[in-house]
């Protein structure tokens, strides 16, 4: 397995990317080495800047990855495949600060390339969802509502692929309404109505 790829696989409590991860793309020193953002360091062919990119994003895509259903090793294999794409069309992103956004939209679709390809396999199950931080549950409560998650778990990865994305993208990568629409290439409007569509479903099966 990838350093990269089993370190995050031994942080289950890491639910959500960090408010640095999801500012990297932005400018000034916070988005990188030097004083260009990052973004436009990668327009320029800076292979440092590729490396920075990898570094801050890996852990982020590869447990979206594993949050969508796929296994570790289709997991590693599709996280480098987003980077992969990202240097090469790195030319196509304009605004700086929808770095996050943009990378985000090649895992998505480099997820559903890989379900379209793969229509056989069946979802291993998505990343491990757990208490907050700083939950004052303990003992048999916080036992009790962990054993709950568990469940939710398990419905959210038997949910069709876009059901599921809405659920991954809004909850579990905690991204706005507005950046996990765009994300998914639909209107708001369809966003809500997938996510009110998939929370229904997944109330049905933990009822």
């Amino acid at each position: 397995m990838d350093r990269k790829a089993k370190l995050a696989e031994q942080k289950p409590g890491l639910t959500h990317p960090t408010t640095e991860q999801r500012d990297f793309g932005g400018s000034g020193a916070s988005a990188g080495q030097g004083q260009y953002p990052l973004s436009a360091r990668l327009r320029a062919g800076d292979r440092a800047a590729a490396a920075e990119l990898v570094d801050a994003y890996y852990e982020q895509i590869y447990l979206f990855m594993r949050r969508l259903g796929h296994d570790r090793h289709a997991s590693e294999d599709l996280t480098q495949e987003v980077f992969f794409g990202a240097w090469h069309h790195i030319g196509q992103l304009k605004d700086d600060k929808a770095l996050n956004g943009w990378l985000y939209r090649i895992a998505t679709n480099v997820s559903r390339l890989y379900w379209r390809r793969h229509r056989h396999n069946e979802v291993v199950g998505i990343e491990q969802i757990d208490l907050p931080a700083g939950s004052e549950e303990a003992g048999p409560e916080k036992a009790g509502l962990q054993e709950q998650l568990e469940l939710v778990r398990d419905a959210v990865a038997k949910l069709p692929v876009k059901l599921r994305e809405t659920i991954v993208l809004h909850y579990m990568q905690q991204l706005t309404i507005a950046e996990a629409a765009e994300i998914a290439g639909i209107r708001q409007g369809t966003f809500k109505s997938r996510l009110n569509r998939a929370l229904r479903t997944l109330k049905k099966s933990v009822a």
